[in-house]
């Protein structure tokens, strides 16, 4: 029982930190997630990319989604909550702030700064995201550490993920949701 309530601790720790500090959306959340993987061994960096694809795969925010997910692997539903509560916290606490000091956050060229500083940790934080998702989706890492260079490269989720991309550059008109669908009839038609 103390165990479980200690889990349920640093569930809401991790995710309130995470919540606070993962300026960007729910992608910047990545390596907030990665870390956890390897600090607390609740659950694998592979499985983030599963709660990637799971979390952009259903409604919602991703980093609400991904928490909820990394919460349930970890504590079950009441982990989910946790979690989720925990992530959200931040924001709902500095959106308060924000709105009672509104009129005096707009003409400061300190916040006007701070913010303009904050675009590219943000961006740094998505693109290390994205490359700790391409990595496993794009190569066989097992296969390129016994130096089998013929397998490592996932071909087929290579030019999925470029067929897709180029769907969504040209085809605007398309909802992103048709994408998702035909990425998960793909991978089961090519047995990604």
């Amino acid at each position: 029982m103390i165990h479980q309530a200690m889990i349920y601790l640093q569930l809401f720790y991790e995710f309130f930190k995470t919540g606070l500090l993962a300026v960007g959306g729910g992608l910047a959340t990545l390596p907030f997630l990665n870390a956890m993987a390897e600090n607390h061994g609740w659950f694998t960096v592979e499985d983030v990319s599963t709660m990637i694809a799971v979390a952009e795969s259903t409604p919602g925010a991703i980093g609400v989604n991904m928490a909820t997910y990394a919460g349930f692997i970890t504590g079950g539903v009441l982990g989910a909550v946790v979690a989720v509560a925990a992530l959200t916290a931040p924001a709902i606490i500095i959106i308060m702030l924000v709105a009672k000091f509104i009129d005096q956050f707009k003409t400061s060229p300190l916040m006007q700064n701070a913010f303009s500083g904050l675009r590219p940790a943000s961006m740094a934080l998505i693109a290390m995201a994205g490359l700790g998702v391409a990595i496993p989706t794009f190569f066989d890492t097992a296969a390129m550490q016994a130096g089998n260079w013929s397998a490592a490269f996932l071909w087929k989720a290579m030019i999925l993920a470029v067929a897709i991309f180029l769907g969504q550059k040209f085809l605007k008109k398309i909802h992103p949701t048709v994408f998702i669908l035909i990425a998960a009839v793909a991978g089961i038609v090519l047995k990604l």
